[in-house]
């Protein structure tokens, strides 16, 4: 006899929660009669945590998918345009050298993996000096040019320029929470989790809670989004943690919501990440106010040094504006699916803010969750399976790239930097590609998993904006097509002037937007 998985329980709300709740229901089309039901349980006295406000640019197809209009979602949730990242003072102490900065994109002009890899003529002088960035880049020339990346004639979720957004967590989990309800049939009720029941075969059987309506919540499967407490994975079904602590210091943020001085103010259309001796500010444009947070290891910073820091990066603005502090706990579980079970969010991980990488991790799991999904429970440990090999590679690669924004910095100004560059803190995998990278330029083939998280071209702006010494002079007669390539940078100069011309700002579009929204396709 078949077993049925017809009810579906996700414990815990916020981003993780709702995004989880919003891709299953739609993809699953919960809303007919035969297909699975999807219910979500939070509890009212826990609070959002609020610290990814970055998202990447899979969020437009998962807000397509779901059902959400661009416009309304972005003025609901106070979201504006991001383009990538800058990071400045990462390679040298701004002390000796004076402030620099490079950019991540979000994309180049030529994708290096599938078009033509323009990396070993930039490091033989075909760009004319000009950095790896913005040689390869002309989303770069838009973020320095505060540009947005698209037009108000461009139809919803179109781009100029590929873009993801920046959003208020708290406004996004409230109107996910709304839509969830309204329009894709979840079914949401507010109580806290007081207990959890197993059954014989060791698989979870329903949940306690102090809601008397619904005291006891059964389904046929479970979604843990219940953050660093993973009741259900890391409680009941008992799922050890794994510390990337030895290799990831930053496990504690300080936060503050910096209005701006008026209601024209220009906003970045890129996170600005800025490095100092302790850790790293983020800044984040949102329509009426920055998010500002300073991301720290407790090792070696107190509490008071780092608010310090933080203010004074803002500076009077953040007079008498309050500091809410964030801890974290690095690492992920050394399974993320066990029986009828699956964890999301920091439940099931969490490396540091760096690179936004959290909820796009969690829409991909919710995206491989509703692809595999196993009507029966006979299908669950293949599935399992896969899914547990899928995001253990996954949040390894993370560490990896996180880890590369730190060990190849120049930075000894302190203990906190030098000990981030001590070889005894890398991965071993990393390590491995850095010595390749000495003498070979980053191809394809060192990136030979379709579901790596960053790909090719985030590693070139990463380790090309940091000044990485790759030696090809050796090799020089295996790159015959410098004419090419030439042309290539010549084209992605020219396109920054058609740019300029053509899009408007991010403050104006922005506001164009929450006026009258998008056209629909």
């Amino acid at each position: 006899m078949v077993s049925r998985i017809d009810e579906v329980l996700i414990v815990g709300g916020g981003t993780a929660g709702w995004l989880t709740a919003g891709i299953l229901a739609a993809r699953l089309n919960s809303t007919r009669e035969d297909a699975v039901k999807i219910t979500l349980v939070e509890s009212p006295n826990v609070p959002i945590m609020g610290v990814g406000e970055g998202t990447w640019p899979t969020m437009r197809t998962t807000l397509q998918t779901i059902g959400v209009d661009e416009g309304e979602f972005m003025r609901e949730c106070e979201a504006t345009f991001k383009q990538g990242s800058e990071f400045v003072n990462w390679l040298d102490s701004p002390e000796s050298v004076g402030r620099h900065s490079y950019y991540h994109p979000l994309s180049a002009v030529f994708h290096s993996a599938h078009e033509f890899n323009l990396v070993p003529y930039w490091l033989l002088g075909e760009a004319e000096g000009r950095p790896y960035d913005e040689a390869t880049a002309s989303q770069v020339f838009a973020c320095q040019q505060g540009l947005a990346p698209k037009k108000i004639t461009t139809p919803a979720y179109d781009a100029i320029l590929n873009y993801s957004y920046h959003l208020d967590a708290h406004k996004f989990a409230a109107f996910l929470t709304r839509h969830c309800t309204e329009k894709l049939g979840v079914k949401h009720v507010r109580a806290n989790v007081t207990d959890v029941h197993l059954s014989e075969d060791g698989s979870i059987e329903s949940v306690d809670t102090d809601h008397g309506e619904h005291s006891r919540l059964k389904a046929d499967f479970f979604v843990d989004c219940s953050g660093s407490r993973a009741l259900l994975l890391g409680g009941a079904l008992d799922v050890p943690w794994k510390s990337v602590r030895d290799q990831v210091f930053n496990d504690t943020a300080l936060a503050i919501q910096v209005p701006y001085d008026s209601e024209s103010a220009p906003i970045a259309t890129h996170t600005i990440a800025t490095a100092h001796k302790q850790g790293w500010t983020w800044d984040i444009g949102l329509s009426s106010r920055r998010g500002v947070g300073f991301v720290y290891s407790s090792s070696h910073c107190s509490v008071d040094e780092a608010e310090q820091t933080l203010r004074e990066y803002i500076g009077p603005s953040a007079d008498n504006l309050e500091a809410r502090k964030i801890g974290f706990d690095l690492g992920y579980r050394e399974q993320f699916w066990k029986k009828n079970c699956v964890a999301l969010g920091m439940s099931a991980a969490f490396i540091e803010p760096l690179e936004a990488s959290a909820i796009f991790l969690i829409e991909a799991g919710a995206n491989m969750l509703a692809e595999q999904f196993p009507r029966r429970k006979e299908a669950i440990p293949l599935v399992a399976k896969k899914y547990n090999s899928t995001f253990a590679l996954r949040w390894h690669k993370t560490v990896d790239f996180i880890k590369l924004h730190y060990c190849i910095s120049r930075r000894r100004d302190s203990d906190y930097w030098i000990d981030n560059c001590d070889e005894s803190t890398v991965p071993d995998s990393l390590k491995e590609r850095l010595e390749h990278w000495k003498y070979h330029p980053p191809g394809k083939f060192d990136f030979d998993y379709a579901y790596e998280p960053f790909v090719l071209d985030s590693y070139l702006f990463v380790l090309y904006g940091m000044q990485f010494a790759t030696e090809i002079d050796y090799n020089k007669s295996a790159y015959v097509q410098s004419q090419s390539a030439r042309r290539r940078f010549a084209e992605i100069q020219k396109l920054n002037q058609a740019l300029q011309a053509e899009l408007p700002s991010q403050r104006e579009l922005v506001d164009k937007v929450y006026k009258y929204g998008f056209q629909r396709i």
